[in-house]
């Protein structure tokens, strides 16, 4: 895996654990009965992002570390997951 893939991969998983990690423990302003004039009664009323940046990026280098150590450890390849075999190597043809 070179260095591209492993920061595709990365960002794919972070992004995957935000999403996760967005919902969990929200108070919104309609479940505490403070809704500010202008805003929707689902608004988070703080949403701490920060904090919700640093356990999504902890937590994803974690399952990154995992995963990008199975890539590189030869655990599994994408050949693993080639299930109607279009990665099949092509025919060589030699000229004599």
């Amino acid at each position: 895996m070179g260095i591209t893939s492993a920061i595709v991969l990365f960002a794919v998983i972070w992004f995957l654990t935000l999403f996760i990690v967005l919902p969990l423990n929200l108070k919104t302003q309609g479940d505490l009965g403070k809704v500010d004039h202008g805003t929707h009664a689902g608004s988070p009323e703080n949403p701490q992002m920060k904090k919700r940046f640093l356990v999504t990026t902890v937590v994803a280098f974690i399952i990154w570390a995992v995963v990008a150590g199975s890539i590189l450890g030869g655990f599994f390849s994408i050949r693993d997951f080639d299930w109607f075999d279009r990665m099949a190597t092509p025919e060589v043809n030699i000229i004599q």
